[in-house]
């Protein structure tokens, strides 16, 4: 069996804590680990680790690349250029699979943002999918609903048995709260989890008869030599979910109903249900003073946040950005995002703080030609061998001590030492000490962006 982590999106509803370039699979949410690491691990109770296939946009490459590196050794990510939604990413990877191993295994598909407790329950699901999947269907795992909910989609199944799964009648769109009850009553009717799994063949099969200008496009790859997708080839792929492209056209879908616990942890409401709560119903998460609310979410993850007589609420509070809203309506936070992606508000797309391989930098001030950031390096990591086009980068030095690569000569700087970096030097700034390395950075220039950076040397592969 090999697993197909689907580790892109932006997790746009659980704004502001989850960012375009740092989305909530990324995030340690409730546990110690990601969710994709999560993920990683729930699949590794199935499988080898070196069956294991992430794929992910090309902007989070580093930090997935970087999070699996902690759980195992040259951990296999395909890139995306571009998005294209699932299913010219699941074709793609079935593609790899088959001509990179030689072999047409049964393929599990699964996101990287849903949390499963029930480890034991999942796997033996999986093993009965797998059987299921032999027999040359693409089984998909539904979930049995316990209340109306009208943010998954649903799928309704036949009384033919299939094994231990059923016969699929046909998939539908997330429903008006009517139909949800409707749904429910019927007992006929399960939550489309999104994981999905098929033999290799048989997926590739579906995509030629169901969606061929999906299948037409797959010749033109090649990771005989290379697992890297062309951009100008994936351009080409129309965008489309592997629901719409295959699931809702094909005769060959069964569903299994998963055994174990499961949640889409994709909005605040969810977080809301599988979080531990107090006398009041309240979920509190970092700096809280409350008074008096009840069955609400409040996450503070840099301030005081103090409230007062709430009720069925949520408020989160970052760095940058503060949301407050009823705990009814965050799926509708996901509009908030998509707003400030039209504004071209940087607050979609990053936080202050940003997490990189090496360490993190927060940005502490910023302007006409000049942004000034803090920057930590942990101990044994290095950034990249660079030059900018249009900057230069002054540094100061505030804790532990610095290697610092300058146009091929080493310097080693204390703490309030400092060193000018000028437009176009070669430089970078190492940590092959034990503590902790923390300076300031401040840039000046006409452009101070992260794209204008020319990589020579990078230890986790972004050259």
């Amino acid at each position: 069996m090999y697993g197909l982590i689907l580790a892109g999106g932006s997790g746009s509803r659980l704004w502001p804590l989850s960012r375009e370039l740092y989305p909530k699979q990324l995030l340690n949410i409730q546990d110690s680990e990601s969710l994709l690491q999560a993920t990683f691990e729930r699949l590794r109770e199935c499988m080898p680790a070196s069956n294991i296939i992430s794929m992910t946009g090309v902007k989070h490459v580093s930090n997935v690349r970087y999070q699996l590196s902690a759980l195992c050794d040259n951990p296999l990510i395909l890139s995306e250029p571009i998005g294209r939604n699932t299913a010219p990413a699941i074709a793609l990877a079935s593609k790899f699979i088959i001509e990179k191993f030689n072999e047409d295994p049964v393929i599990i598909v699964v996101p990287s943002d849903h949390k499963i407790t029930n480890i034991d329950k999942f796997v033996s699901t999986v093993k009965n999918g797998e059987k299921i999947a032999d027999m040359g269907y693409i089984v998909t795992f539904g979930i049995k609903p316990t209340y109306p909910e009208t943010g998954y989609g649903y799928i309704n199944i036949t009384d033919k048995h299939i094994e231990s799964g059923f016969k699929v009648n046909k998939f539908v769109e997330k429903p008006n709260e009517e139909l949800a009850k409707k749904y429910l009553a019927e007992g006929n009717y399960f939550w489309n989890s999104g994981i999905f799994m098929f033999k290799a063949s048989v997926l590739l099969e579906e995509l030629a008869k169901c969606s061929p200008e999906i299948y037409s496009k797959l010749s033109n790859f090649d990771f005989s030599e290379s697992n890297d997708i062309p951009f100008v080839e994936f351009e080409k792929m129309p965008s489309i979910s592997i629901d719409y492209a295959v699931m809702e056209k094909s005769d060959k879908i069964a569903l299994l109903k998963l055994e174990s616990d499961w949640n889409d942890l994709g909005s605040w409401q969810s977080i809301y249900d599988v979080s531990k709560k107090d006398a009041n119903g309240n979920v509190i998460v970092g700096h809280v003073l409350d008074e008096g609310s009840k069955n609400s979410l409040i996450y503070s993850s840099s301030k005081l946040v103090a409230t007062i007589g709430l009720e069925d609420a949520v408020i989160v509070e970052t760095e940058d950005a503060i949301l407050a809203c009823k705990k009814d309506k965050t799926q509708d936070v996901k509009k908030i995002f998509e707003t400030l992606k039209k504004q071209n508000d940087n607050t979609h797309l990053s936080h202050k703080t940003v997490y990189r391989p090496w360490g993190y930098y927060t940005v502490l001030a910023e302007g006409k030609g000049f942004l000034t950031k803090m920057i930590q390096v942990n101990p044994g990591q290095k950034l990249s061998v660079q030059s900018h086009n249009h900057r230069s980068e002054h540094w100061v030095v505030l804790e532990g001590m610095a290697k610092v690569l300058l146009e091929g000569k080493e310097h080693i700087l204390s703490p309030g030492h400092s060193i000018d970096i000028d437009v176009k030097e070669i430089h970078s700034l190492q940590n092959p000490y034990k503590d902790v390395l923390k300076i300031i950075e401040v840039q000046k220039g006409d452009l101070l962006i992260e794209e204008d950076i020319i990589r020579y040397e990078d230890m986790y592969g972004r050259v």
